[in-house]
């Protein structure tokens, strides 16, 4: 198995991202190949200054890179040779079963919608966050920013991919969907949810459970909660904020530390043809490392055929 990262993906890249990489190498089965796409004899050289063999990694080279402030289509179409570029390249051809970045998420999905394509019987590609429980586990939240505005059977299909997630990853035998709604009962939201809900409780392809509300995020009576981007990235804005304010209050707590986004590295892409990570632009290295150690338990898990086998 081979696991991508684009070494220039990142506001502190290269640096963040090769320590994140060596980390996760020390965790990682050397069965595992990590290839690092970048600048191959400057990333070496670093590797080798952490008292660490560069030759643990394998190495894809480039000095090209598609920066943040950059058009995501323009800078992917005229970019051949960037980082995110041949990165997903590679993962078209299958020469990689998985390529994160934490770079301009905006190329990223550029790259997945051009190369590897959404997956057949997909309106629209997905991205998640994990809300961490009191029970120890996590509840997902889809979409959270790549879909502000979605028709009702897009919401249908976010439970899916979803569903298939929250199995395939997170071990949740039949995951418990909910609809998030400004209350409990069928007839309540906006037109969309109302509309949204009278096809998901006919729904044979996952477990839905009804609307839930915004203080159900911590509930273990929802595994999977379905949104549009819009609401999705308040709600996950909102978790970052808690968890700061947290912390600059002196707050050390188990639980409330599993707010820190770190610990998660990033997100799959749910409904292309392959399996694609984003992560934070902010990433330090234990983010890095995390978004590898995320990224073999999706390639392993099989998630974007299995995603495939749902909806065919």
């Amino acid at each position: 198995m081979r696991l991508g990262l684009d070494i220039y993906g990142g506001d502190f890249a290269p640096e963040c991202t090769i320590l994140g990489a060596i980390e996760a190498r020390k965790e990682i089965s050397e069965e595992i190949d990590i290839v690092l796409f970048g600048d191959r004899k400057s990333i070496m050289k670093r590797v080798e200054a952490e008292g660490v063999d560069p030759y643990l990694f394998n190495y894809i080279h480039t000095t090209a890179s598609i920066e943040m402030a950059d058009h995501p289509a323009k800078a992917f179409k005229s970019k051949p040779n960037s980082s995110i570029s041949l990165g997903f390249s590679l993962l078209k051809k299958g020469e990689i079963d998985v390529f994160a970045s934490a770079g301009n998420s905006g190329a990223m999905l550029v790259g997945a919608m051009l190369t590897v394509r959404a997956t057949e019987g997909v309106i629209r590609p997905s991205i998640t966050s994990g809300i961490p429980r009191p029970d120890g586990k996590m509840t997902i939240v889809l979409d959270v920013g790549i879909n502000v505005d979605c028709k009702p059977d897009v919401l249908y299909q976010f439970g899916i991919l979803g569903s298939v997630y929250a199995r395939r990853v997170y071990g949740v035998e039949a995951p418990k969907v909910g609809l998030l709604n400004i209350g409990e009962e069928e007839k309540k939201g906006n037109i969309t949810v109302q509309a949204a809900y009278s096809l998901m409780k006919e729904s044979t392809d996952f477990n839905f459970i009804g609307n839930v509300e915004g203080r159900d995020l911590f509930s273990s009576d929802v595994d999977v909660i379905v949104c549009d981007g819009f609401t999705g990235n308040v709600v996950l804005k909102e978790a970052e904020a808690f968890y700061s304010l947290i912390k600059k209050q002196g707050i050390e707590n188990e639980f409330f530390d599993r707010f820190n986004y770190e610990k998660y590295g990033g997100t799959p892409i749910l409904g292309v043809n392959g399996n694609v990570i984003i992560g934070h632009g902010i990433s330090s290295p234990l983010a890095i490392k995390n978004m590898l150690k995320l990224s073999l338990e999706v390639a392993q898990a099989k998630l974007s055929e299995n995603i495939k086998i749902a909806f065919q």
